[in-house]
């Protein structure tokens, strides 16, 4: 079985910083990409950032220059530091993680961790 468990949102104020990871257990077969998710009251989900395999990263317009994802293959933990961190950054945050079965598949988000909160207040 694969499990995705999030740690370390919490509350922290405007301006500061938060490091979320993302601890991956099982072994998922050709993982192509994993990504953070976030869910605002009233909102869509979004993506907020995701890497490849081949260490490729993507971010949203929003946190661009203030988020950074990393992963440690090694450790199986996915990472998100959030830095100069916003009120609008306040959501429940998720990993998530692709695989395909060949290279000529989708690269499709299959698992997803349960989430965890992030409140930025003023």
């Amino acid at each position: 079985q694969v499990q995705l468990v999030e740690s370390g949102g919490g509350s922290v104020q405007a301006g500061g910083s938060l490091k979320l990871s993302c601890a991956v257990s099982g072994y998922i077969n050709n993982r192509c990409r994993m990504g953070w998710y976030r869910q605002a009251p009233g909102k869509e989900r979004e993506l907020v950032s995701d890497i490849s395999a081949g260490g490729t990263t993507n971010y949203a317009n929003s946190v661009k220059g203030r988020f950074t994802i990393s992963q440690d293959n090694a450790k199986n933990t996915l990472y998100l530091q959030m830095n100069s961190l916003e009120i609008e950054d306040t959501a429940v945050y998720s990993c998530a993680a692709a695989s395909r079965r060949t290279l000529w598949d989708a690269c499709d988000y299959k698992y997803w961790g349960q989430g965890t909160q992030v409140t930025v207040s003023s």
